[in-house]
């Protein structure tokens, strides 16, 4: 059988946790400008289609 022992992720060799941050900024810019576009879109559409 396999053993199920927990892995420790804060202690594993290789995490990259400026790496790791950096990315989590980008997606939250990325959530940020896309749902600002997405409102600018839909105003217009409101504005312009009726």
């Amino acid at each position: 059988m396999a053993e199920h022992n927990k892995v420790a992720y804060t202690a594993a060799d290789g995490n990259d946790y400026p790496a790791h941050e950096q990315t989590y900024e980008g997606f939250i810019k990325l959530v940020k400008y896309g749902t600002g576009s997405v409102i600018v879109i839909v105003a217009l559409m409101a504005l312009f289609l009726t």
